[in-house]
């Protein structure tokens, strides 16, 4: 039997119909309200039962079978496959990962200011060339050891931003604290080698293997609210992947 979904829509909020549809089933599967191998109904029954227009509902079905939460099974109808969120629903920081790890992250701002958007960001940020963005570039510690040299750029216009608060606070739990709710990201995994004024910063030796890292995040209402590359010593970090079949 196909479970029913207890979904609020809210059709005054901004945040699209199909969103807040897909949002709605990530709740549930993560929240274990929708186990893996839980049937849904079909598109036409779930658009009737939330009142929703079909292909509002196609639109969000399609994006959770993309994400991997759902699939399609000609003959039998769609199920949850996944008991969670995968983690670029849910994006975390280096400062959060520390945390969560019971580490004691460390942030030196090397520069802070407040510039124009040079036409690369603007591409990567989906704003004009010469709009206003913060620009900074931080060295992160765990404990007293150098771990990563984080270079970022938020569009002014998404918040207010200082180096006393970037000292103080990841990034991603300012941005959330602002009301950015993070939808997903790009992300591009790579690799270098330190040049000597990253080995120095990092305390390392130069030409040590070094972890590259490039993302740029969107939130739930399709805003580019953040960029940013990074380097990581490649002896103290890793990136971790699920995969499933």
């Amino acid at each position: 039997m196909a479970a029913s979904l207890d979904i609020i829509i809210d059709r005054s909020s901004p945040v699209p119909l199909y969103h807040q549809l897909v949002h709605g089933i990530e709740a549930a599967i993560s929240e274990g309200g929708l186990p893996p191998g839980t049937m849904l109904n079909n598109e036409l029954a779930l658009a009737k039962e939330l009142h929703l227009s079909r292909p509002t509902v196609r639109k969000a079905m399609d994006e959770l079978v993309r994400s991997g939460l759902l699939v399609r099974k000609r003959g039998v109808g769609t199920q949850v496959v996944a008991s969670e969120v995968r983690r670029p629903v849910r994006l975390t920081s280096l400062y959060d990962d520390l945390t969560e790890d019971r580490a004691r992250p460390l942030t030196e701002v090397l520069a802070f200011s407040e510039e124009s958007a040079s036409r690369e960001v603007a591409e990567k940020l989906n704003i004009e060339p010469g709009a206003p963005v913060y620009y900074f570039k931080r060295l992160r510690s765990r404990g007293e050891t150098p771990l990563a040299i984080m270079e970022n750029w938020v569009p002014a216009g998404i918040t207010e931003l200082s180096a006393q608060t970037l000292r103080e606070h990841g990034l991603y739990a300012l941005l959330r604290e602002a009301g950015v709710n993070f939808r997903l990201a790009t992300q591009k995994i790579g690799a270098a080698v330190a040049t000597k004024a990253q080995a120095d910063l990092l305390h390392t030796s130069q030409g040590a293997a070094l972890v590259t890292m490039a993302r740029t995040a969107t939130d739930d209402v399709g805003r580019r609210v953040e960029t940013g590359r990074h380097v990581y010593r490649a002896d103290s970090y890793s990136f971790e992947l699920t995969l499933s079949a």
